[in-house]
């Protein structure tokens, strides 16, 4: 398949990435890779962030939650934060 879309990590969200298994790293990797990298539209996987968090997308694995900002003039989908549901809305609020 070809990929349309560009996933970068900023260096928090690459930084709580490494923190993961190797496990969760594949399955992330994997979902992006095989359903987000390849769409017309992402945005048919996300769900927006209300409140403050705008301009933010949340996809789901399992029960991690990988938050992006969305740059759709350059087809970036750019992960700001990675970690499990129970966590990751604290870790973006701060």
């Amino acid at each position: 398949m070809i990929k349309i879309w560009q996933l970068i990590f900023q260096p928090g969200a690459d930084k709580q990435f490494c923190k993961l298994s190797k496990t969760i790293q594949a399955k992330i990797l994997d979902y992006f890779d095989d359903r987000i990298l390849v769409t017309p539209d992402p945005y048919v996987f996300a769900v927006k962030l209300s409140g403050n968090d705008q301009d933010l997308w949340r996809f789901r694995v399992g029960d991690y939650r990988i938050i992006c900002k969305v740059e759709k003039h350059k087809l970036i989908i750019m992960a700001v934060a990675i970690g499990h549901r129970k966590e990751i809305y604290k870790k973006i609020r701060h």
